[in-house]
C-alpha cells in the first residue's frame, strides 16, 4: 500500500520592506545641494540688501544659466563615469569659430552658428571615440584636448584677424535673429530676465526626462556605474559615452553662442579654468566622481548655488577677491556633506 506524501506547505515569499518617505528623501542626490542653496540664499540675504531685489535676483538667475547650461551636459557626462576638461575652452572655440566663419565667409551668421555646431560635436566625438578606442581615462585625453584648443584658438585668430579677439559681426546678416534666439531679453513684471535662463530651465528637464524616463537614462547609469556589466547585458556602452561626450559639446556650443551675440566681439584667450566650475557645480548637486550617481537636478542646484556666491558677495559689498575661496569652500563642505548623507543612508 501506498502512502500518501503530505504536501509541503508553501513558504511565503520574504517581502521587502519598502523604504519610508525619509529615507527616500535622504538618498537623493540633489538634497545636500538643496540644503546648501538654501543656507547661500538665507546667508546673502541677510547681510546684503541689494540681493532681495528682484532685478538682483534676475542677475543671479543669469550667472547661474550661463554655468547651469554647461553643467547639464557635464553632469550627465558624469554620472556616465567621465570628465571633460576641455568643456571651458570649447565654449570659446565655438565662439571664435562661429565669429570668424561667418565673417571670413561673408555669409549670413547663421551659417556660422550651424558650422559652430558641427566644430563642437565633431570635438566631442573625438574625445569620447578617443577615450573609448584608447582605454586611457578621459581626465588626460581631455586634458590634451584643452590644452590643443587653447592653442588653436589663440594662434589661428592670431592667423586669421591679426589680432587676438575676432571682428564684429554686428552689422552682418542674420545678426538681430540670431541674438533674439540665444541673447535677448524676456521681461517679466518689468524685470529683464535673460533668455539663456529660460533654455536653461529647458535644457535640464529634457535631461531629467532622459535620465528618469527612458532606457538611455538607464544606460547612461549603469555605464557609469559598471560598463564591464553594462555591456555584458546588452548596453551600447562606446556609443553611450561617445554621445555623453558630444552632449557636453552641444551645451558648450551654445554657451558660445550666447557670448557671441550677447558680446560681439570675442576673444581668443577665453574659458580657461571654466570647466573647473562645471565640474564643481557638478559635484556640489550630488554626482560622483566615481560615475553612476547623480541628478541634472543636482548639478543645476550647484550651477544656482555658485551663481548665488558670486554675485552675493558683489552686492554684500565684500572684496572680490574673497569669491574664488568661498567657491571652493562651497564645494569642499558640499562635497562632505554628500558623503555623510549617502553614509547615514546606506546604514539604514
Amino acid at each position: 500500500m501506498t502512502q500518501a506524501i503530505a504536501p509541503t506547505p508553501a513558504v511565503p515569499h520574504a517581502q521587502v520592506k519598502p523604504r519610508s518617505l525619509g529615507r527616500r528623501i535622504l538618498a537623493r542626490p540633489e538634497l545636500s545641494s538643496l540644503l546648501g542653496a538654501v543656507a547661500v540664499f538665507v546667508l546673502f540675504l541677510a547681510v546684503a540688501p541689494p540681493f532681495r531685489e528682484a532685478a538682483s535676483l534676475s542677475t543671479v538667475l543669469y550667472a547661474s544659466s550661463t554655468l547651469g547650461i554647461a553643467t547639464v551636459g557635464v553632469s550627465l557626462l558624469m554620472i556616465g563615469g567621465e570628465f571633460d576638461l576641455s568643456a571651458g575652452v570649447g565654449v570659446t572655440t565655438s565662439s571664435l569659430a562661429g565669429s570668424m566663419l561667418a565673417f571670413q565667409l561673408t555669409v549670413n551668421v547663421w551659417v556660422g552658428v550651424l558650422l559652430a555646431l558641427v566644430l563642437s560635436l565633431g570635438i566631442g566625438f573625438f574625445n569620447g571615440w578617443l577615450v573609448m578606442r584608447t582605454r586611457l581615462p578621459s581626465f588626460l585625453i581631455t586634458l590634451a584636448s584643452f590644452l590643443m584648443l587653447q592653442g588653436l584658438n589663440l594662434a589661428i585668430t592670431k592667423l586669421v584677424t591679426g589680432n587676438v579677439a575676432t571682428d564684429s559681426i554686428a552689422d552682418m546678416d542674420g545678426f538681430d535673429s540670431a541674438k533674439a534666439v540665444f541673447a535677448s531679453d524676456v521681461h517679466i513684471g518689468g524685470v529683464a530676465v535673460k533668455i539663456t535662463v529660460f533654455w536653461w530651465i529647458l535644457l535640464l528637464a529634457i535631461a531629467t526626462w532622459v535620465l528618469l524616463r527612458t532606457k538611455v537614462g538607464n544606460w547612461i547609469y549603469a555605464v557609469g556605474g559598471q560598463a564591464d556589466s553594462a555591456r555584458a547585458v546588452g548596453v551600447p556602452v562606446k556609443w553611450t559615452k561617445i554621445g555623453l561626450f558630444m552632449t557636453v559639446g552641444f551645451c558648450t556650443w551654445f554657451v558660445g553662442m550666447h557670448q557671441l551675440f550677447a558680446f560681439d566681439v570675442q576673444q581668443s584667450g577665453q574659458g580657461v579654468g571654466n570647466e573647473l566650475y562645471f565640474i564643481a557645480a557638478a559635484v556640489v548637486g550630488g554626482c560622483l566622481l566615481t560615475g553612476g550617481y547623480g541628478s541634472a537636478i543636482g548639478g543645476a542646484i550647484g550651477a544656482l548655488i555658485f551663481g548665488a556666491t558670486t554675485q552675493g558677495i558683489v552686492y554684500a559689498g565684500w572684496n572680490p577677491d574673497w569669491v574664488k575661496f568661498f567657491v571652493g569652500a562651497v564645494l569642499l563642505i558640499a562635497t562632505l556633506l554628500n558623503m555623510w548623507v549617502r553614509l547615514r543612508t546606506a546604514r539604514r
